[in-house]
């Protein structure tokens, strides 16, 4: 038995998908409120910031997943995203069962220094701190080697359907739109982004891969790192209109924080808008060669696909 916990996100979404088709994983699906992705799923009502609640959850568990979100409100991250993680690894440890956690680059450096499984942690802000509070948290379990543990840590997001990130919000859901998309900060710098479903098949990988356990692990990403000036042409010749778009300045989206609470909480984000981004994930793809990479132009044009059949958000 594999458990998803946070079953309801677009990772999750994903990774039951990918543990499904590719290593015919009996699943269990564990939320607040828990939709099945295949028929033969499992779903159980947990609250995990209940530890009772998340045991019971996860026993009998072989790989638990840990890929829960919050809204992006930092109070609330600080209040309850520790207390999630800190019972579902004890629940795990209880259960006798490998873990497996869903990370990201919050508590990275917002420069241009290669990001590697060894970059030090220089977290940005308050959410950046709770990252890697959490990370400090799985990395000590991991150490402790009372279960197996790995992380799987993915830069920012791109993809189809309820995709959230920067990205999605300000240039793809607005090119499906018709709208005229808008960069954030600056056009020309180097980004690197993961496509949605690319990240879920990686951790669906890792996660049935004993020997990639006791590591941390940068998800795939493409070779390429375009500056958004370049993806958004990219979008254009997939699309087959010229596109427009608007680069915001920092100064501006600051601004807008101090009317808008969802501005706001992106704020402290906007320092790797300056910089290049660079994400390497070249360890994944060492010891998985045969992991097929989305390219960004086969990523755009299966966003293209699903929102020219009136698929996507619901």
């Amino acid at each position: 038995m594999q458990t998803i916990l946070g079953a309801n996100g677009q990772i999750a979404i994903e990774l039951a998908r990918e543990l499904h088709r590719g290593h015919a994983a009996e699943l269990r699906l564990v939320s607040r409120n828990p939709r099945a992705v295949d028929e033969s799923d499992a779903l159980v009502r947990a609250d995990l910031l209940d530890a009772r609640q998340t045991a019971a959850a996860v026993d009998g568990s072989s790989v638990v997943y840990f890929t829960a979100g919050l809204p992006a409100d930092t109070a609330l991250w600080e209040k309850q995203f520790p207390t999630m993680l800190r019972n579902a690894l004890d629940a795990a440890r209880a259960a006798g069962a490998r873990f497996a956690y869903f990370d990201n680059t919050y508590m990275y450096p917002q420069d241009d220094r290669v990001q590697t499984e060894t970059t030090p942690f220089a977290p940005v802000g308050r959410k950046g701190r709770v990252r890697a509070d959490m990370a400090a948290m799985v990395l000590e379990e991991m150490d402790r080697g009372d279960i197996p543990v790995l992380i799987g840590r993915a830069p920012e997001f791109y993809g189809p359907g309820r995709t959230q990130s920067i990205t999605n919000t300000l240039v793809i859901d607005r090119l499906t739109a018709g709208t005229k998309p808008r960069v954030p900060v600056r056009d020309d710098r180097r980004r690197t982004l993961i496509w949605t479903p690319d990240a879920s098949r990686a951790l669906a990988t890792l996660g049935t891969t004993p020997d990639a356990f006791g590591q941390t692990w940068h998800l795939p990403t493409p070779a390429e790192r375009p500056t958004y000036r370049e993806f958004i042409a990219l979008a254009g010749e997939v699309f087959g209109r010229r596109i427009d778009y608007t680069v915001v300045p920092r100064w501006a989206l600051k601004a807008a924080g101090l009317v808008s609470g969802q501005v706001r909480e992106l704020e402290e984000l906007l320092p790797r808008y300056s910089s290049d981004n660079l994400f390497d994930s070249s360890k994944f793809t060492t010891r998985f060669p045969d992991f097929a990479v989305t390219s960004y132009r086969r990523g755009l044009e299966l966003i293209r696909g699903e929102a020219a059949s009136g698929r996507g958000r619901s």
